[in-house]
């Protein structure tokens, strides 16, 4: 597909980025972008996903052009040991419906004071509820594809080699409504934001002092 949803939500996932963040982490970083879009603004980021071929893909390509560097690991996010404490930022794209919703509550601990956790994630829908908004994404999707694949045909420029691998998919099992009551419970203070293109921006900030 030419159009990639969450690669159109990078502009605004790039915006929770906190003032003078030092470090990141990138949980479910697929083959990388994410996470050298934050290491070109200097930022130093360890990238997790548990897909070998992903990663792999994510070490072949090219550095980014920042003053920051990319730690690219196999792993995954529920297994992974994290410092306590630590990270300025940690972001989730399209990658926390695959593990249980509560291993936030293992991103928040490792939140230096004052940082923010950032999800795009994925919602299973709930009828009829989520109609609407289904039934405007759908033709906005449409049109958001087809000028994707002009632009492409127009540049001719071919896609890297990252951009053929991937990522394994799952269907997300928990509705927004659900999320949302989830994220009241182990992110006191968290906004959930529904989105377009079946996506949801979840933004927690942790407290400068503990």
């Amino acid at each position: 597909m030419p159009f990639n949803h969450n690669d159109h939500y990078h502009p605004l996932l790039l915006r929770q980025v906190p003032t003078g963040c030092r470090r990141a982490l990138d949980v479910g970083c697929g083959t990388g972008r994410f996470a050298r879009r934050l290491a070109a603004r200097g930022v130093e980021v360890d990238a997790l996903d548990p897909a070998r071929e992903v990663i792999e893909a994510a070490r072949s390509a090219p550095p980014a052009p920042g003053s920051g560097t990319v730690r690219f690991e196999q792993v995954d996010i529920t297994r992974a040991e994290l410092p306590a404490r630590h990270y300025d930022f940690i972001s989730c794209l399209a990658s926390l419906h695959h593990v249980p919703f509560d291993t936030v509550t293992k991103l928040r601990a490792a939140l230096a004071p004052g940082g923010v956790l950032a999800v795009l994630g994925c919602y299973r829908e709930e009828w009829p509820m989520d109609a609407p908004f289904s039934l405007l994404a759908v033709p906005v999707n449409a049109v958001m594809r087809l000028a994707t694949a002009a632009t492409e045909r127009v540049t001719g420029q071919p896609k890297s080699p990252q951009e053929t691998v991937v990522a394994p998919v799952a269907r997300p099992s928990t509705t927004l409504r659900e999320i949302r009551d989830s994220a009241s419970r182990l992110l006191p203070g968290s906004t959930v934001r529904r989105l377009l293109f079946w996506r949801y921006l979840l933004v927690f900030r942790e407290a400068a002092t503990r």
